[in-house]
Formats: structure tokens, sequence, C-alpha cells
């Protein structure tokens, strides 16, 4: 029997593990100019920004996750609950991971242009010890520094070997 026989609940887990990794590969995968490692205050305070959302979802702190969000994104989902409802709801995985770990930023078009949108990867263990890598995008905006514009979510194991 496929995935897809299963019921609806599987097969829409099956279709969003496979959305994701698409869009993952589409986010980690430059274009048209190569990626460049972004570093200084720029690369901290991105890395910044992602932790202190990553803390309010462990905190259940709804207004403060939601800050972080670029202008954008708290236009689609209206208000700060909406936004954590969706968070618990699709990505379950970095709401209180037992484990993070930081990989260096990039940046589309190099460093000089660092008001391009940038690339925060993250890998996460969630409570049951799998692992996940979660790639942010921020975008910088006026008058309230890196933001974070999206979040796409892949499997990396089943179970993480320790």
């Amino acid at each position: 029997m496929t995935d897809c026989q299963t019921g609806p609940g599987r097969w829409m887990q099956w279709l969003r593990r496979c959305l994701g990794c698409v869009a993952a590969l589409s986010l980690l995968m430059p274009a048209a100019a190569q990626a460049a490692a972004l570093a200084g205050p720029d690369a901290r305070a991105v890395r910044q920004v992602v932790e202190a959302q990553l803390e309010a979802f462990a905190a259940g702190d709804a207004e403060r996750a939601f800050s972080y969000a670029s202008a954008s994104i708290q236009a689609q989902f209206g208000d700060a609950n909406n936004f954590l409802a969706m968070v618990r709801r699709g990505y379950p995985m970095v709401v209180g991971p037992s484990a993070v770990s930081f990989f260096q930023a990039q940046v589309q078009g190099g460093t000089e242009r660092p008001q391009m949108p940038v690339r925060q990867a993250v890998q996460v263990r969630d409570r049951d010890g799998r692992l996940w890598m979660a790639t942010y995008l921020l975008e910088r905006q006026a008058g309230a520094g890196w933001r974070i514009s999206g979040c796409m979510v892949v499997a990396v194991s089943a179970k993480a070997l320790t």
C-alpha cells in the first residue's frame, strides 16, 4: 500500500515533506548569483533574531514571536495568536526544540549587497530526538532591522544518533 492509500493525514504529511524538500532546495541553490557568507554585525543580528523568535516560541509568547516576523508575514496572519497557532500546527519542531545549531548565514549576491534576503540555516532537534533543517529567510526592514520573512523545514533524520 502506498502512503496515498493510508489516509488523508498520512498523504498530507508525505506531500508536505515533498514540498518542503523542493522549497528548501530552491532556497539553498542560488539562481543567478553566488551566495556568500554573511559576517560581522549583520550575521550576529540575523542569528539574534532567529534565536529570539525560537525563545519566544518556547515560552509561548505569541506577541514577542510575532514581532520578529516581517511586515508581509504579519499582514498575512493578522495577529500574534493566529501566527503562533500556525507555527504550532505546521512547525512544531521549532516550538521548544531540545537543541539547535546555527550555520553561517548566507546572502544572495555576495556580502556587498546585505540588503538582499539572507538565509540562516539552523539544525533543530525536536523533543523526540528527530533532526530537522530549518532554513530561515530574513530581510532588512526600514526602522525594524532584520525580520523573518519565511522558513522552510525538512527532516534530516528519523531519529538522532545519541
